[in-house]
């Protein structure tokens, strides 16, 4: 069985939203990949953008406030 770990979730609005934050993570060499959202949260596209929790200072600094619907850090 897989153990559960803490990340850091951010969703969005439109999947441009998603994509243009990969990009921009991957410009500024942060890691992170696009994930499907939990069924205890939701979002208007389905994908949310997910990091270490460690990152979100930086995550946070990249992320057009317009596109993100909301920034979450739960146990998956």
């Amino acid at each position: 069985m897989l153990q559960k770990r803490k990340w850091l979730l951010l969703t969005f609005y439109t999947t441009a939203g998603v994509m243009a934050m990969e990009r921009a993570c991957r410009e500024a060499d942060l890691p992170g990949r696009i994930v499907p959202v939990p069924r205890s949260i939701t979002a208007d596209c389905g994908m949310a953008w997910r990091c270490e929790p460690s990152l979100r200072g930086q995550v946070e600094a990249l992320v057009d406030p317009n596109e993100v619907m909301g920034i979450y850090e739960l146990e998956i």
